[in-house]
């Protein structure tokens, strides 16, 4: 995988294009006028669900593209991809088909949000594979999902990982960096960096990823999310 170029914004433009015409970026103006209250409590005018690129094999495949580059000018060392159960699972595959590095998975676990849930039920989990997939000696790895808010998921992802390290018997891996299709940019990189992590996301949707809708959006439509996303808090108690 040497390509030499970097991600253009024309393929940024034709990725969010068609998360959006494809009810992957839903609205309150467009598609459910209540809104949503997310996991974190807040009331948001939009939400991403980018579990259903699969059903879309044309953005998956500009997808894949875009996190193809950005792996080889972030992350050249890495060696093997690890896909996040279950979103991640399927642009793990694409991404390596388009850049030739292999490819495994996490295992999903119920009930498990944070690292001290993963402690809690590795305990009873016996030995079934945390990973799915093969892992070798000196493995440089890149966990790979959809979408990042917080850094939970990708932590307890990384978790995952390094156990079944360690329960194969495996030396010299390191599992530092994640690649990711939109960040919704509400701290995930600076959490990223305090873990000693590398964060590396395709497109960053505050700055990047709703200006590209601008033109594929109706105006107040465009305008509400903009004005969501400067000041959230005013839009709460609703």
């Amino acid at each position: 995988m040497t390509r030499g170029a970097s991600i253009s914004q024309s393929l940024k433009q034709e990725i969010m294009t068609g998360i959006y015409q494809n009810g992957m970026l839903l609205t309150s103006k467009r598609d459910q006028p209540e809104g949503w209250t997310l996991v974190s409590g807040l009331w948001s005018p939009f939400y991403i669900q980018l579990r259903l690129i699969g059903s879309f094999p044309r953005v998956l495949r500009l997808a894949a593209e875009a996190m193809s580059l950005l792996i080889e000018e972030r992350a050249p060392h890495v060696n093997r991809l690890v896909g996040i159960a279950f979103a991640g699972v399927p642009i793990a595959t694409a991404v390596s088909l388009d850049s030739g590095l292999p490819a495994c998975h996490t295992r999903k676990l119920a009930g498990v949000r944070t690292e001290g849930d993963l402690s809690e039920t590795l305990s009873a989990y016996g030995q079934h594979s945390l990973v799915e997939g093969q892992l070798e000696d000196g493995d440089r790895l890149c966990l790979v999902d959809d979408l990042v808010t917080g850094m939970d998921s990708k932590l307890v992802a990384r978790s995952q990982v390094l156990k079944e390290v360690e329960r194969r018997g495996l030396t010299n891996v390191r599992c530092d960096d994640i690649v990711v299709l939109v960040d919704r940019q509400q701290g995930a990189r600076e959490r990223a960096g305090k873990e000693g992590l590398r964060l590396h996301s395709v497109i960053d949707f505050v700055d990047e990823g709703l200006p590209l809708l601008e033109d594929s959006m109706g105006q107040e439509e465009y305008a509400l999310l903009m004005q969501y996303l400067e000041s959230p808090e005013s839009f709460q108690n609703r």
